[in-house]
């Protein structure tokens, strides 16, 4: 059970806060070693709590609640046949709901102000909207290609959309820790933790200051992540679907429907831990690769860590 595991959209308030005891128990050391308790209360705090604030995170924007918000978001983009309006309408939509977040799954070391944050969505929303309308005008126009080969295209269509403004998104949203920086810290021993736990220190250190070169591995990951989440959900499906419809679903139209929504689902499901574990949420990197001002500041092996968000 990892943070996108939406089993842990389930858990009580009671359950949280007896997550969060556990966990801090295993931090004072009253609890000495790894248990299936201890993990999924670990699970439960990661993928509910921001690792910045502490606090909750809105539950529709969770990842753990990301697969079955996307759903209705996806399959509305994947419909085929889509008019210009419901293009429109389906990618709006969507970047709303990438916004959503974006925003609540970001480091919060650089708080964005609300006059950013409302540019950076309709930045994203008119690029989205731009390449969906262009290509959708421009595959038909593609005479020299085969009626199946632009068929196909013509479902790509939102992935390509999804992708760049996705992506674009990103770098739009989390624009302020680019210019301010992020906080990153030494990373620290077993022993130095402890150390700091028995004298009633936080377990993490204090900041070694902001670094721009941090937030843009941060944010540049992310943005990655957002394309490789998005490229198996939003190409398989309607590859496979295309399939169908000229065979099996031919004379059966009000298949297409759960069909579609059944193969978004399962792919989602094998998709977004693929895409989330491809760079860790706290990201390690050498103190080196950072401004001078870090260098000779790092923990373990010249390591520093910071917050990358999701």
């Amino acid at each position: 059970m990892g943070p996108e595991d939406d089993r842990t959209l389930f858990v009580s308030s009671s359950g949280l806060e007896n997550a969060k005891r556990l966990v801090s128990e295993f931090k004072q050391g009253k609890i000495q070693s790894m248990n299936p308790d201890l993990w999924r209360a670990k699970k439960i705090v990661d993928s509910t709590l921001h690792p910045d604030t502490g606090q909750p995170v809105f539950l529709p924007w969770r990842m753990s609640c990301f697969v079955l918000t996307n759903l209705v978001v996806t399959a509305g983009m994947l419909t085929p046949n889509l008019s210009n309006t419901g293009t429109l309408l389906w990618q709006i939509t969507n970047q709303s709901f990438n916004v959503a977040i974006n925003h609540s799954n970001a480091n919060k070391s650089s708080p964005i102000s609300t006059s950013t944050l409302i540019r950076s969505y309709l930045l994203a929303v008119s690029a989205s909207c731009t390449v969906a309308l262009g290509l959708n005008s421009l595959v038909p126009r593609l005479r020299r290609l085969s009626p199946a080969t632009r068929t196909i295209l013509s479902r790509l269509v939102p992935f390509a959309a999804v992708a760049s403004a996705g992506a674009l998104n990103v770098f739009l949203m989390r624009g302020a820790e680019l210019r301010a920086g992020i906080d990153v810290f030494p990373v620290l021993s077993e022993a130095e933790r402890q150390k700091r736990e028995d004298a009633g220190l936080a377990a993490q250190p204090e900041s070694l200051g902001k670094s721009k070169r941090a937030a843009r591995i941060a944010v540049g990951e992310t943005a990655v992540s957002r394309v490789l989440n998005a490229t198996p959900i939003m190409v398989l499906p309607p590859l496979v679907l295309v399939r169908l419809q000229q065979g099996v679903l031919r004379n059966r139209p009000r298949w297409v429907l759960p069909v579609n929504l059944g193969l978004i689902f399962g792919t989602s499901i094998f998709a977004l831990p693929l895409a989330l574990g491809v760079f860790p949420q706290r990201e390690r990197v050498k103190e080196g690769r950072l401004e001078e001002e870090f260098r000779g500041r790092g923990g373990v092996d010249g390591m520093v860590e910071f917050n990358r968000g999701i």
